[in-house]
């Protein structure tokens, strides 16, 4: 036990001499690891009450990492198990969509051509035994029920299933792998423009995003919209594709460079489908890393305008560094630089709780609302590589179409009704009692977009849901709020009908940048 507490911060220690935090390098050898070793070791054979080793480890790899920089992080095990998911892609499960909706598992969608959907599982039914173990009205947690479904590729596992107006069944489904789709959805926004939602970035996103183009242009798409609006990042080489399909050949796209990282970096090729038509890219202030290096480079090549929000500033390149127990370290080794030399990543120098705070000064600061509450000193100033347009450095791509946040958009009762899921309960359970009446009455979504208006029923039963959780409100602020609930529910319905990617559907046809983005497409070259 002791020789790996101790080596474990040995460990440790010798991955984080690596950080350019740590300017007094040569001082940081042989002497300081075996003082940390000697303290471990003082605490396992002499320390008054019994040492929790895992979890001074832990600790202590936290408080060290906590002193670089944001982004420099541990992983425990279960937490480098799940983000890999979202860099591969993929897990491996039954394949459904579901949410727990009083106390049991509700089938919101099965994922097409998957084991769940193979068997005959389907939207609407619900689950309440997993392997044996009721999971129903015993207050299960998502993650409990998920370590029960998922499991390796090729292992079975029984699931009951009660199916309304249908007997209780047991489904023996076989796990495979399943794809974590980084395309919300890709759709022609109007006659001539095509519309591609990016949630992640991700190993499967070149070939979505490559897929995606290819259908749009066969629809007729002239001009592309980029929804990056709230994407937070991913893997570095999909931003690159993505940029790829856009640019002629031979661009560097991206640039890193750290004090142990060579100077590397990407470029354009012959590749891209789309290299002449309009782009517009939508960002706001939750876009970041990835979706900034995209941002920030068919910026620089007067390539595309950008709409929305100054993103994040998130520009530091991160390694995972594994350690002996499945665990790892995130650790930062670069900075990326976008193709005219401007650094993406905003200032930490204050520490990491104002760092994380950010975001929220910003709206303090109204630079979230006006755009000349934005101010940037001449030595960030850059021009762009093609027009020799003026852009900015210093952290965060700031949009070339600025869109303020609209902060009276929502009322309070309908973030109330949001917050405690009202809305979201009462339009799963009217679908639950009348899916085949609605899909009767709408068979596509199509005619749902042309016919469908929520029911009076559904928008009574929502303020009864509210009120039963606290969210009271008076006649005249159901009044006021009224409209933007029905919209809210709406584009609810048209996800739980038919998927996930409706709901943007109906929520574009409101939502500010997007429709700020589809101005500025329909204006001329200049």
């Amino acid at each position: 036990m002791k020789k790996h507490f101790i080596g474990f911060i040995v460990v440790l220690l010798c991955v984080t001499t690596s950080s350019t935090a740590l300017h007094a390098q040569h001082n940081f050898g042989k002497t300081e690891i075996q003082k940390i070793g000697q303290l471990f070791s003082l605490l396992n054979d002499y320390y008054v009450d019994t040492v929790n080793g895992n979890q001074l480890t832990e600790t202590a790899i936290r408080q060290v990492l906590s002193k670089m920089d944001p982004h420099s992080v541990y992983l425990t095990k279960e937490e480098v198990e799940k983000s890999s998911e979202t860099i591969t892609g993929n897990f491996e499960g039954i394949g459904i969509q579901y949410q727990m909706l009083h106390d049991t598992l509700t089938v919101i969608q099965t994922i097409n051509g998957c084991p769940a959907e193979r068997v005959g599982i389907r939207p609407g039914d619900k689950i309440t035994h997993v392997a044996g173990t009721c999971i129903a009205g015993n207050k299960s947690t998502t993650v409990d029920i998920a370590k029960l479904i998922r499991g390796p590729r090729g292992t079975k596992v029984t699931v009951r299933v009660e199916r309304k107006g249908d007997n209780t069944r047991d489904y023996i489904v076989t796990r495979d792998k399943i794809p974590v789709n980084s395309v919300d959805v890709a759709y022609m926004i109007t006659p001539t423009t095509g519309y591609i939602k990016v949630n992640t970035f991700s190993l499967t996103t070149k070939d979505e995003f490559s897929s995606a183009i290819a259908r749009l242009r066969k629809a007729g798409m002239k001009e592309l919209m980029i929804d990056l609006q709230s994407n937070g990042g991913g893997a570095m080489p999909a931003a690159v594709d993505m940029c790829d399909e856009l640019m002629d050949d031979g661009h560097l796209l991206v640039s890193m460079k750290g004090l142990h990282v060579p100077s590397i970096g990407s470029y354009s090729t012959a590749n891209g489908q789309f290299k002449t038509g309009k782009v517009v890219v939508l960002v706001d202030d939750y876009s970041a890393s990835a979706s900034e290096i995209v941002a920030g480079a068919l910026q620089d090549y007067d390539r595309a305008i950008i709409v929305g929000r100054r993103t994040f500033g998130k520009g530091l390149v991160q390694r995972q560094y594994p350690l002996v127990d499945g665990s790892a370290i995130r650790l930062t080794v670069a900075r990326y630089y976008t193709p005219s030399g401007r650094n993406i990543q905003k200032p930490y120098d204050e520490g990491v709780e104002q760092y994380h705070k950010d975001l929220l000064n910003r709206l303090k600061h109204g630079e979230l609302q006006h755009s000349d509450s934005i101010n940037f000193p001449d030595s960030l100033k850059y021009k762009t590589l093609v027009k020799g347009r003026t852009v900015y450095g210093g952290g965060g791509i700031m949009p070339d179409v600025f869109v303020p946040l609209d902060t009276t958009r929502f009322s309070p009762l309908y973030r109330n009704l949001v917050a405690k899921g009202a809305i979201n309960n009462v339009v799963m359970e009217y679908i639950d009692s009348h899916r085949k009446t609605l899909l009767q009455s709408y068979k596509t979504f199509d005619d749902f977009e042309s016919k469908f208006a929520v029911p009076t029923e559904v928008m009574t039963s929502i303020r009864k849901e509210g009120e039963k959780n606290s969210v009271k409100c008076t006649d005249a602020e159901w009044k006021e709020s009224y409209k933007e609930i029905a919209f809210s529910a709406r584009a609810l319905f048209a996800s739980k009908l038919y998927d996930s990617g409706c709901y943007y559907r109906i929520i574009n046809t409101q939502d500010p940048i997007v429709q700020k983005g589809l101005e500025v497409l329909s204006q001329d070259n200049k």
